[in-house]
């Protein structure tokens, strides 16, 4: 801890016919160890998987000292034989290959739609007008809300799959991009004005690159409710997928298939975000943060 002291540390005045001597309180300067002890410190490396790995570890125990029924959770070592015997049967690829090309449509087009109605909305005031309306009546209804309306107007394809996906997606990616937008420092726009940038080089610049940060917290949620919707479309009236994969083994009772299906899916949720976030932090280096 540096310590700085005033130059007029000890006064004197004369009160009553003496001196009373003021000291006047060291002023400290908190130094940079001292600022890192007040956050919450350096990062641990895969600090992410602390988390599961104990749940795993519980899993784990609670089979082993037979807490719990094998049928109502299999025991991990059964979740891996029933693990390779789907990968030997070429079923588990398959179905992998269905649900991830889902998932990736449905998020590319979800997020295209949300950037351009952000976009719009949050630079113009007649775009917003136009556009935020209808967004705020959709984010009040569930998507999956809407899945018996999907199936009336698409039938039970993967038309209605994708776009409950693309619904799914485009709040996120629409609120916080446009939260972002609109939340640019009027700062920003005197100095653009005073170096007389044009609305274009202003655009590009200054509010796109303002805004990255909210985009990329709506990413990761979007990324989230992605693989959530993908989860309950698969289950209706599907003829692959991971989804299609954990209804039929529901149906049979395999309990061990079905938490093969879940796993995926955790492991796909959490690559998928892990990847958003290193992205995160690579586009957002310049941020002096918490999480620095």
């Amino acid at each position: 801890m540096a310590t700085i002291w005033d130059a007029d540390e000890v006064k004197s005045s004369r009160q009553s016919g003496r001196e009373t001597v003021l000291t006047v309180p060291a002023v400290t300067r908190p130094t940079s160890r001292h600022r890192r002890r007040l956050g919450p410190g350096p990062a641990i490396p895969f600090g992410l998987q602390i988390g599961p790995a104990l749940l795993v570890l519980l899993w784990v125990a609670g089979s082993a000292f037979g807490w719990i029924d094998p049928r109502i959770l299999s025991a991990p070592w059964t979740v891996v034989e029933a693990f390779g015997r789907l990968i030997e049967q070429g079923r588990l690829q398959d179905n992998f290959v269905t649900s991830a090309t889902r998932a990736l449509l449905g998020l590319s087009i979800g997020l295209v739609i949300g950037t351009i109605l952000a976009v719009t909305a949050g630079l113009s005031r007649i775009g917003e007008a136009l556009i935020d309306g209808p967004v705020q009546i959709k984010r009040a209804i569930p998507t999956l809300a809407l899945i018996p309306l999907l199936i009336l107007w698409f039938g039970i394809g993967e038309g209605m799959k994708v776009t409950t996906i693309v619904l799914a997606v485009i709040i996120p990616i629409y609120i916080h991009t446009h939260n972002a937008l609109r939340g640019i420092d009027s700062r920003y726009v005197e100095l653009a004005e005073t170096l007389r940038m044009s609305q274009k080089d202003f655009i590009l610049q200054v509010v796109l690159p303002g805004a990255l940060p909210g985009f990329l917290l709506g990413l990761r949620f979007a990324v989230t409710l992605c693989w959530v919707s993908l989860v309950v479309v698969e289950q209706i009236n599907a003829t692959s997928g991971l989804g299609y994969m954990i209804e039929l083994a529901r149906n049979y009772g395999q309990t061990d298939v079905i938490l093969v299906g879940l796993v995926v899916y955790v492991l796909l949720g959490l690559v998928s975000d892990g990847l958003v976030r290193l992205l995160e932090r690579r586009v957002l280096s310049w941020r002096r943060t918490l999480a620095n």
